[in-house]
């Protein structure tokens, strides 16, 4: 049976909700002219369960990878379970559940999740989250918040991992993207090894450059007083990323011979629990104490497309 699908309308967007695949997307499309197209990875029917195989996933309470899934905090070690081929416990820990619809409608849905109510939750301490996915006209907004609804604090993040890609349709000229990142990190396995560097030549996006299939797959961060930033250009369409502050990271990866590229808004760094511990600033991972709040959002606006544009 395929599981249960809401699909959000707009003037511009399609957009579909999967709440019992780990509050997903199977799909997201814009009406470029001649009906919709996907910009979004679509997802097959049949991978409609498997919530690393859809179009875009959240990620929480942490974004990207913790080492051997050894969760240092507070002078205290955890062994999560290990869910990912390099041994680390990878993408947080709500995609293996059904969430809550709370709100329903054409052009916006609002879920949660409890981890009390669930088991197997990889996690050593209990929270709350929520996702409101809403289409506007061109914009396609998505708002996430964890909550700590334990008796002692915890580290926290949030993030999203949309797959765009790459070509719209056979022939065209391919999809460029501009990110206007001033910074970076050295990465090990995957994993920062320390703050934030000089962004390198090899990823630097802050002039627009064609996606290409030189593989990345990299941590960026400087992005000024606002949030992260990116632009993604096709032949005839513009897709434009903004965040809020409290998205400061944007992970990028470009795997070698797939049909799509990944743009992530992330709050903290891959690896940022282990820098958390040892006292490294800057990470974006956040301590929050009981009750309180983590809320981020972002939008990602579609538009015709103008190549010789530039966000910076």
């Amino acid at each position: 049976m395929i599981p249960d699908l809401h699909v959000l309308t707009s003037s511009t967007w399609q957009v579909g909700v999967l709440p019992g695949t780990g509050a997903t997307l199977a799909f997201g499309r814009v009406d470029t002219g001649g009906g919709p197209t996907d910009v979004l990875r679509p997802t097959p029917a049949a991978a409609r369960r498997r919530p690393e195989s859809t179009a875009s996933y959240p990620l929480i309470p942490w974004s990207n990878r913790i080492g051997d899934g050894v969760l240092r905090f507070g002078g205290r070690r955890w062994q999560l379970r290990r869910n990912s081929d390099d041994g680390t416990a990878s993408h947080g820990t709500v995609l293996d559940h059904p969430w809550q619809v709370v709100t329903r409608r054409d052009d916006r849905i609002e879920l949660v999740l409890t981890s009390a109510e669930l088991v197997g939750i990889n996690f050593p301490w209990r929270f709350a989250a929520g996702i409101t996915y809403r289409v506007d006209g061109p914009d396609l907004r998505v708002d996430t918040w964890v909550s700590n609804e334990d008796g002692e604090p915890f580290p926290a993040g949030l993030g999203h991992h949309p797959y765009f890609m790459r070509h719209l349709r056979p022939g065209d000229g391919g999809a460029r993207l501009q990110v206007p990142a001033a910074a970076a990190y050295d990465l090990v396995a995957a994993m920062a090894t320390g703050p934030a560097v000089p962004v390198p030549p090899r990823v630097d996006f802050r002039d627009p450059r064609a996606v290409g299939d030189r593989a990345v797959d990299d941590c960026l961060t400087g992005f000024g007083p606002g949030g992260a930033r990116a632009a993604i250009t096709y032949d005839d369409l513009a897709l434009t990323l903004t965040c809020d502050p409290v998205y400061s990271h944007l992970v990028v990866y470009v795997p070698r011979g797939r049909a799509y590229f990944a743009v992530e808004p992330v709050t903290h760094v891959n690896g940022a629990h282990a820098l958390l511990e040892d006292g490294v600033a800057g990470t974006g991972l956040v301590v929050l104490e009981p009750g309180e709040r983590l809320a981020a959002g972002f939008s990602l606006r579609a538009g015709p497309a103008d190549r010789r544009g530039s966000s910076r």
